[in-house]
């Protein structure tokens, strides 16, 4: 079993669809060890994503990750990295597959409801940024 993070993003929590969103996850046989939800701070935000600082999109996607709450979650299960990202679907919404999260709720490229880390190593990093050890319940 392995573990990934996984963001609600501040579209999605401003729309209340983080139930329709966690079912889909449970559906398909992934397991939601830790759950929260926290507002970013603007540091964090810059930390968190640090990785596009020298993108062109790096501000914009900071105040975004700022504007509402989000929910963080750890999720687990058996290459639960690959599997959430398919279940994610497509960063553009429009590019999405059928019956992903971000065909049936994303909005657009930046308001697409969902992150999930893209690596093992990431997904290390990422959930240690959120979680500490006594957070998580994989029992």
């Amino acid at each position: 079993m392995s573990l990934t993070l996984s963001i609600i993003k501040p579209d999605a929590v401003k729309r209340k669809i983080s139930g329709e969103i966690n079912a889909l996850i449970e559906k398909n046989d992934i397991k939601i060890v830790a759950q929260k939800m926290i507002h970013l701070s603007i540091d964090d935000a810059k930390r968190f994503y640090g990785v596009h600082k020298e993108r062109a999109f790096f501000k914009d996607l900071c105040e975004y990750m700022i504007s509402n709450p989000i929910i963080v979650q750890v999720l687990e299960g058996k290459d639960v990295i690959s599997r959430y990202r398919k279940l994610m679907g497509a960063t553009n919404p429009a590019n999405a597959d059928e019956n992903t999260i971000r065909k049936l709720y994303g909005l657009s490229v930046e308001e697409n409801s969902v992150h999930g880390s893209d690596s093992p190593e990431n997904a290390e990093i990422e959930v240690r940024f959120f979680f500490s050890e006594r957070e998580m319940f994989n029992n």
